[in-house]
C-alpha cells in the first residue's frame, strides 16, 4: 500500500461519486504513473555510453524487456501513464470478465505469443477485489514462461489480496489503498464502484 500523500490525495478524489469519467481516467493515469514509480524502483540497470553536447557519459538503461498486461477492460487505463514511463515496453492484452453469479474469473481474450518475449510483467489491473482475476492472468503468465511478474493495481480488498498472494507469493503487490473489505456481490467496500464502468462512462 502507498503512503504518499499524493496518491492519498488523488485516491480520496477517484472514489467520490461525482467525479466524471474523464476526470476519473486522468486520475487512474496520475495514480498509475505514481505506482509504476514505485513499483519499477528494483528493476535491473546496465551501462550505457552516450555523448553529450560536452562530453562523453556513462550512464544507464533497463536491463530487461519489460512487458505491461492490462487486464481488459479497466486496465487499459494505466496503460498509456506506463508508456510514458517505460515507452519501449510491449503491450499484451488479457481479457478477463467476473461470472457475477461464481465470481470466478471467464477468459475471453488472449493474444500473447507462443513464448515469452520479456524478462518483467507488469499486471495492470485498478481493482483486486476477489483475486481471481489476477491470480487467473498470473497463471497464465507464468505459464507462457515469464521470469518476474509484479501487479500494480489501485485499490484492494484484503481477499484479493490474500488470494493472489497465497497462489504467487513470489508476485508482489502494489496498489494505492488496501480497502476494509468485499461486500456479498464481491465489491470492494468503500471501494470506488465498477473502474470500467467510471473511466468509460457505462454505470
Amino acid at each position: 500500500m502507498s503512503a504518499h500523500p499524493l496518491v492519498k490525495e488523488k485516491v480520496t478524489r477517484l472514489r467520490d461519486e461525482t467525479t466524471p469519467p474523464k476526470i476519473f481516467r486522468e486520475l487512474v493515469a496520475e495514480i498509475a504513473t505514481l505506482l509504476l514509480y514505485e513499483a519499477t524502483a528494483d528493476l535491473p540497470t546496465e551501462p550505457r555510453e552516450i555523448k553529450t553536447p560536452l562530453a562523453l557519459y556513462r550512464g544507464a538503461r533497463l536491463k530487461d524487456k519489460v512487458g505491461l498486461i492490462p487486464v481488459l477492460r479497466a486496465g487499459i487505463g494505466m496503460v498509456e501513464a506506463a508508456l510514458e514511463l517505460m515507452p519501449e515496453a510491449q503491450v499484451w492484452h488479457i481479457g478477463l470478465f467476473r461470472d457475477e453469479r461464481t465470481l470466478r474469473p471467464i477468459s475471453y481474450y488472449n493474444k500473447l505469443p507462443s513464448s515469452a518475449t520479456v524478462q518483467v510483467c507488469l499486471v495492470l489491473d485498478p481493482m483486486l477485489a476477489t483475486g481471481g482475476s489476477a491470480t487467473e492472468t498470473v497463471d497464465i503468465l507464468k505459464k507462457w514462461g515469464a521470469e518476474r511478474i509484479k501487479y500494480v493495481g489501485i485499490i484492494a480488498a484484503p481477499e484479493g489480496v490474500r488470494a493472489l498472494s497465497s497462489a504467487h507469493p513470489d508476485v508482489p503487490i502494489h496498489v494505492a489503498a488496501l480497502d476494509e473489505r468485499l461486500n456479498e456481490k464481491g465489491y470492494i467496500v468503500p471501494g470506488l464502484g465498477d473502474a470500467g464502468d467510471r473511466q468509460f462512462g457505462t454505470g
